[in-house]
């Protein structure tokens, strides 16, 4: 996968993931678990890195993200949404990549 079709997924993620405010209950759950990726995503990458080796680390997320949702942030239904949390986490973490142009 290239980094452009990553950015694309990632960024439909989270404009689906946005469009989640209307039930304020749904978008919190759905924040609490983008919150749990991100975390895990801090550790495992760090906070200096290129998209380059963002995209490295998305390679395993279906495993690692799908582990740290479950233990951080469950709720009822949440593996349905774990493609949209993995990927809305990875378009905001991606802003802080040192290559990052908008």
């Amino acid at each position: 996968m290239s980094v452009q079709t990553a950015r694309t997924d990632w960024e439909r993620a989270f404009a689906e993931l946005e469009a989640q405010r209307s039930d304020p209950r749904r978008y919190g759950r759905l924040l609490d678990a983008v919150d749990a990726v991100t975390a895990e995503l801090r550790a495992r990458i760090g906070q200096t890195f290129t998209l380059d080796q963002l995209l490295g680390v998305y390679a395993d997320v279906e495993r690692w993200g799908r582990e740290a949702v479950a233990e951080r942030a469950p709720y009822d239904g949440w593996p349905r949404d774990l493609a949209l949390v993995q990927d809305a986490a990875f378009h905001l973490y991606a802003r802080g990549a040192t290559d990052f142009e908008p």
